[in-house]
């Protein structure tokens, strides 16, 4: 009797697809807790340690390298902001991390605190790291690249580059039209500092939908944002120093929620209560602005579902990139009704009630066009 020999067979190396079926899981939640990735907090302790345990008894290992030689391509994306602060780039950033990293990309993230010399050369550096695109956050490039670019909050047009931007003239139409119905006229506006890309589109919605209702736009409560900050200290010197010159206004709309919460505060120090002396409407809808005191009025940028479709939409162009692409995506935005808004003190009844503005004009109101000589 003979007995023949046979070669064992070694056993295939365990990928992420085959440990998500063996476990039940899907890909995303074997590569969030095998990353450690912020999203990882949303599942439950005895599933990470069901996939840690697994992915030791099983051999497994994630391996980057292997992957970009089969494929013949980094799976690396650039981010490129101005800074990182609380609110705005938080909430886009937490987006744009977690689905890179459901998509299996990793990514480099640079910030050029508004500085030329950064904006022009973290292009450069990043494309030496082989990145396969660019996704730029209220950034904006010189000059075209090679390779794929999303800009969130951008308005340039560059060959190569789709935009996702905020409808400016709703969110300008929803804030104004809020103040106007709760009879506000004297209202003072901010108009953002040039660092910030969103900044003229916003402050020409504004021009134009206070036209439309008849709203008067006053030289002299218009607000110009010099200084390049994300922090309440933007909006509180500038809104002190407007109290100590005059205090004929009823409402302040805000550049975004950071000088909002600084306004508030300013108009405390003054002496003065929000939204019973001056209503304080913002822009964002930034985590904390439910929670301030009073909560804050605002309108809400989609953020989250923002940063989600730039990166689809990278990726997409990464994976395809003979296939037509927009130029623009639109978002819309939403209004926020909380308590920093009211109607003014001029119509509280005399039992001190507030009156209903519905049918109430005042002199400003009797324009009907309103004007906005004056403002560039």
């Amino acid at each position: 009797m003979t007995i023949k020999k046979t070669t064992p067979v070694e056993p295939r190396p365990v990928n992420l697809k085959v440990l998500a079926e063996y476990l039940g899981l899907s890909p995303a939640t074997i590569s969030l807790v095998m990353n450690n990735a912020p999203g990882v907090a949303a599942i439950s302790a005895a599933t990470r340690h069901r996939v840690l345990e697994a992915a030791k008894r099983l051999d497994y290992s994630p391996s980057p390298i292997a992957r970009s030689l089969r494929m013949r391509q980094s799976f690396t994306v650039g981010v490129i902001v101005p800074e990182f602060s609380e609110g705005y780039f938080t909430m886009l950033m937490n987006g744009i991390e977690e689905r890179l990293l459901q998509s299996g990309y990793l990514h480099f993230v640079v910030s050029h605190q508004c500085k030329p010399d950064l904006i022009e050369e973290y292009p450069r550096l990043l494309a030496k790291r082989s990145v396969e695109g660019y996704l730029l956050v209220n950034s904006s490039l010189n000059e075209e690249l090679r390779v794929p670019v999303v800009t969130i909050s951008g308005h340039k047009k560059l060959k190569g580059n789709t935009n996702i931007v905020m409808d400016h003239d709703l969110a300008a139409m929803l804030a104004l039209k809020h103040l106007y119905d709760l009879g506000h006229r004297r209202i003072a506006f901010m108009k953002g500092p040039k660092y910030a890309l969103d900044a003229g589109a916003r402050w020409e919605g504004i021009m134009n939908m206070a036209r439309r209702i008849g709203l008067t736009i006053y030289p002299e409560l218009c607000i110009y944002l010099e200084a390049n900050l994300w922090s309440p200290e933007l909006g509180y010197p500038i809104i002190r120093d407007l109290l100590l010159r005059t205090r004929d206004l009823t409402a302040i709309f805000c550049f975004n929620d950071h000088a909002a919460i600084g306004a508030i505060r300013a108009i405390v120090d003054c002496g003065l209560r929000c939204p019973d002396d001056i209503s304080v409407i913002g822009f964002d809808d930034i985590s904390s602005a439910a929670y301030q005191t009073p909560r804050l009025t605002t309108v809400r940028q989609p953020l989250r579902r923002m940063a989600e479709t730039a990166v689809e939409t990278l990726l997409r162009r990464i994976e395809s990139p003979q296939s037509d692409y927009p130029e623009s995506i639109l978002f819309e935005p939403e209004l926020m009704v909380r308590e920093s808004t009211a109607p003014p003190r001029h119509l509280l009844t005399s039992s001190g009630r507030r009156r209903s503005t519905k049918n109430i004009l005042d002199d400003g109101a009797k324009n009907p066009r309103g004007t906005t000589t004056g403002l560039a």
